[in-house]
């Protein structure tokens, strides 16, 4: 088995990243380091380390949904300080690798999958892996058809049109506009420029469902682990 592969087995982080850990030469087998992605592990008869840490693969992955507030960051851990979502999993499952599939904007709430399979979130991640992800924006004042139209048929950023996506306007009330965006891309805060390219500003933003998989009532802060039926969706999505 590949170093990375058995790296993302082991609930260490996707094969990309750990394909990174490798080249820093972080990871030894058997007490030497190695710093070839070619290298092949044994998983019966060799010890293999990540920062002088013993890892081997994970007898049962978890699969878990989270309801993300906003003013929490995407990653394990943060440079800043600033509060991540893995604040919410203190204490609930030691010794497990626990890590986020994708991210939200800090400013952005709702559904995150975190997970501690590495292939999976390595499979999920991959540009050619269109799942369609709903958000729920609401944006001040009214807002034209001839603009959700533009927002359908793709906009323009940092030089390359969006992919053609699905927009419904949900409602409007107290001069706010509710407008349900479905898109099958992942570019950097998306969601927000592609509004910004036709001069308006979300002023709240949720995400209520990857693919299959509903946010539903789960309140914010709050997490579950996702279904039989839910996690076979996403390995043959």
């Amino acid at each position: 088995m590949r170093i990375n592969k058995f790296l993302a087995e082991c609930g260490i982080a996707s094969r990309r990243n750990c394909e990174a850990l490798v080249t820093a030469g972080r990871v030894r087998i058997n007490g030497k380091t190695v710093k070839l992605l070619a290298t092949d592990v044994d998983p019966e008869n060799d010890l293999v380390s990540v920062d002088d840490k013993p890892v081997k693969p994970i007898a049962r992955h978890l699969y878990i949904a989270l309801n993300k507030p906003k003013g929490y960051v995407c990653t394990t851990s943060d440079e800043f300080g600033r509060k991540t979502v893995m604040d919410f999993f203190e204490g609930k499952y030691p010794g497990k690798r626990i890590f986020p599939v994708g991210r939200l904007d800090y400013d952005t709430e709702g559904l995150l999958i975190l997970t501690t399979d590495g292939d999976l979130s390595n499979r999920l991640m991959h540009p050619r892996n269109e799942i369609p992800k709903t958000y729920v924006a609401k944006i001040e004042g009214e807002i034209s058809e001839s603009d959700l139209n533009k927002l359908r048929q793709g906009v323009m950023l940092d030089g390359v049109r969006t992919k053609k996506c699905k927009v419904r306007l949900l409602g409007f009330e107290n001069n706010v506009s509710r407008i349900e965006v479905v898109i099958t891309e992942g570019r950097n805060r998306q969601v927000r420029r592609m509004f910004e390219s036709i001069n308006r500003d979300v002023v709240f933003l949720k995400r209520t469902a990857i693919g299959n998989i509903k946010l539903g009532g789960l309140y914010r802060g709050n997490f579950r682990e996702l279904k039989d039926n839910e996690v076979e969706y996403l390995k043959n999505v």
